[in-house]
């Protein structure tokens, strides 16, 4: 309703007021006429223009009050009796009874119809007072409350009460609420802090208010705000009157002008309580309405904002949980760039739009050995704190299994019985003991299904292949360095946690230069109708040139990502690298005890041609402890790799499969130090399997500062 609908409807009263003062008058003026007529008419023809007088109180019965149609009444009275009673000298006593007999029914009719008229008036008046208020309260059940957002919740509450209940009408709540925090359930003496959050009113730009949406304003204890939140929940809804805000007005004289100004004259603070606990304050005010605020609006105002406050406090504890998932869901993601020879990476992660919630979207990018990086994408089924806290074990179990070097099929595998096993311990069984809050409450017990799908793939930089394999992801596109996409033709691979189904893998040569683009299904959730569509839009986009990853990214998303998408997105694009062949050195050494002197020399030398004079000493102890290793525990054949990487990283391959172990030896034990050695000179150092055996790594870095075992190795 705008400004003039609602001018209208205040005046509308008044208009009564005057149209009845209009009617009366016209009726006297009529009984007026009348009289002076009947004055002036033959005793003859006085009984035909007696019906006449008739006429006032019968269309007073149906158009005046009853105070009114009662002085019609007497009027019309007075003036048949004056004239038939003692104007008329020859009118017969039977006549002039007959004439007054009639006229004092007609009056009596009159003031009995006008009194049955305006007692069903009262109750039609009452019943739809009555309707309309329960609507009103079916409106606020069913429009407070449609989001899981705070300030939306709050601006619901002012549709719905204005201008059905008021005029003008005020939200104001704790900051903590806005934050999803607890809000305050003890007492408290003092001021109060309120941050305005939904004000609305039936004036354009709302000039009654002296606060914006958003600012916040210190209530003193002795205003209505104050009052109503420091009692806690003692305070109930009360009808504002001269003396409940006499001494906020007098602290204030600027807001006290302000509701002089706009006539205000009637108002209702509602505390906002939910739970035990208050979250601000709502106000009603009436300046338009004539009618002042009585019981009945007191009880409607105290409903309505004991609905808001539950729905209030449902949207708090949903920022909360989002919140708390959307901080986990960050903590457990990458964070910064990693520098790698391998691949230029950029990524990005949306979580999903508020009313989903936060989803299991992942990425990583893990630096293995011999150079090479994994690039992992997954997606957790479901949204919330549990799928965030899946993401979270599912990565680190990824992580985990990376370390120890697994191809991705096998990797796979691995994960997937892990989400079998996460599967049962999510299984709530009948006894199990239920939380505070119930099934299907924040806080209460849930048994949400627990599955994934993920896509995993190894890059080596030294022979430029890619193995890559999936569980139920989406395909990765491939931007080939002249611009050319594909979708890489990779076996789907059941989904995670179903079990029992193998997984493949598929190896590809990537050109230098490639880019990568490993996605979640959130990122074509708008063309889930016609995902071809959706694949040759992702393929367009990725094929125009831009300035950098971090500029594709961007130009995909804004592209591709509706404002409100209901699930979460994870996009991870690594243009590929290489190694050159002036960086890798690779010897066969054969099997026997005299060949480690000449392993040695050959990677000094290496070291020496690259400039590395400083790391010789350390490199040529690792490569003497791992050749040795080989040749005395493995046998042939054994191949020694030399790369050069942000460091030497130094590889020996033999024909064992078996793991070596570490191990402290004895005091007197000719054996067992060399991988002990190995450990304490080296960075990092493990092994991998592959199909013609084992390989065992160390990274030295290039600096002696940066040796992290020298201090320990004089004690060998």
């Amino acid at each position: 309703m705008d400004a003039e609908g609602d001018h209208m409807a205040s005046f509308r009263p008044r208009f009564r007021r005057l149209q009845g003062a209009s009617v009366l008058v016209l009726l006297l003026v009529y009984i007026g006429a009348i009289t002076v007529v009947q004055y002036q008419t033959s005793s003859g023809h006085l009984a035909r223009w007696a019906s006449f007088s008739l006429l006032a109180p019968l269309a007073a019965a149906g158009l005046l009050a009853f105070r009114q149609a009662l002085v019609i009444a007497v009027v019309t009275f007075g003036a048949a009796l004056t004239v038939y009673g003692f104007h008329v000298p020859n009118l017969s006593i039977g006549g002039r009874v007959t004439v007054l007999v009639s006229v004092a029914l007609a009056c009596l009719l009159s003031l009995l119809v006008t009194r049955i008229r305006e007692d069903r008036e009262r109750r039609v008046a009452r019943l739809t007072v009555a309707r309309e208020r329960l609507t009103l309260l079916s409106d606020a059940s069913s429009r407070i409350g449609s989001t899981l957002d705070v300030r939306r919740t709050a601006d619901e509450l002012t549709e719905v009460a204005v201008p059905r209940l008021a005029d003008l009408v005020t939200v104001d709540l704790y900051d903590s609420v806005l934050r999803g925090e607890e809000p305050r359930t003890q007492r408290f003496p003092g001021p109060v802090t309120l941050r305005r959050v939904a004000q609305r009113s039936v004036l354009d730009g709302i000039p009654e208010v002296m606060l914006d949406i958003g600012e916040s304003l210190e209530y003193p204890s002795e205003s209505p705000h104050g009052r109503a939140v420091a009692a806690s929940g003692e305070y109930r809804a009360r009808v504002l009157d001269a003396e409940a805000v006499a001494d906020w007005f007098a602290r204030d004289p600027e807001r006290a002008e302000r509701v002089r100004e706009y006539g205000v004259h009637s108002g209702v603070v509602v505390p906002l309580r939910a739970r035990g606990a208050t979250l601000g304050v709502a106000m009603f005010v009436r300046h338009r309405r004539p009618e002042d605020f009585d019981q009945a609006d007191l009880l409607l105002a105290e409903e309505i904002g004991a609905r808001a406050a539950v729905c209030l406090d449902n949207a708090r504890r949903y920022t909360h949980e989002r919140s708390t998932s959307l901080t986990l869901q960050r903590s457990l993601l990458p964070r910064g760039r990693p520098d790698l020879a391998a691949v230029e990476v950029a990524s990005r992660y949306l979580p999903a739009d508020s009313m989903a919630g936060v989803g299991g979207d992942w990425f990583d990018v893990i630096p293995l050995s011999g150079a090479r990086v994994a690039l992992v994408v997954g997606d957790v089924v479901g949204h919330g704190l549990h799928a965030s806290a899946t993401m979270g074990r599912l990565r680190a179990t990824v992580r985990t299994l990376a370390d120890i070097d697994l191809p991705p099929d096998e990797l796979l595998t691995h994960l997937d019985d892990v989400v079998i096993r996460m599967r049962g311990e999510n299984e709530q069984p009948d006894d199990w003991p239920e939380e505070p809050g119930g099934p299907g409450e924040p806080g209460g017990v849930v048994t949400p299904e627990t599955g994934a799908t993920c896509l995993y793939a190894v890059y080596d930089p030294v022979s430029r292949i890619c193995a890559l394999a999936r569980a139920g992801h989406p395909a990765p596109a491939l931007v080939r360095p002249d611009g050319a996409v594909e979708m890489i033709d990779l076996p789907a691979g059941p989904p995670l946690g179903l079990g029992g189904l193998p997984f493949e893998s598929v190896e590809i040569t990537l050109p230098e230069g490639s880019v990568l683009a490993l996605y979640t299904d959130g990122l074509l959730e708008s063309y889930r109708q016609d995902l071809d569509q959706g694949l040759a839009e992702l393929s367009q986009l990725l094929a125009r040139p831009a300035a950098s990853l971090d500029a594709t990214c961007d130009m995909v998303l804004k592209s591709l990502v509706d404002e409100h998408h209901t699930d979460d997105i994870a996009l991870l694009l690594a243009r590929t690298r290489a190694l050159s062949p002036a960086q890798v050195s690779t010897w066969e050494v054969p099997a026997e005890p005299t060949a480690v002197g000449r392993a040695r020399e050959l990677a000094a030398r290496q070291l020496t041609s690259w400039g590395l004079e400083d790391a010789v000493f350390t490199t040529e102890l690792v490569v003497s402890e791992l050749v040795t290793n080989a040749i005395r525990h493995a046998g042939g054949p054994i191949q020694l790799r030399v790369i050069r990487e942000r460091g030497v990283i130094c590889e020996v391959s033999d024909g064992s499969s078996t793991s070596p172990h570490l191990r402290r030896a004895r005091a007197y034990d000719e054996n067992g130090r060399g991988l002990f050695i190995v450990a304490h000179l080296a960075q990092r150092w493990g092994s991998r399997q592959s199909s013609t055996g084992k390989t065992i790594w160390a990274e030295v870095p290039e600096e002696p500062d940066d040796f992290p075992g020298v201090a320990g190795v004089p004690a060998l």
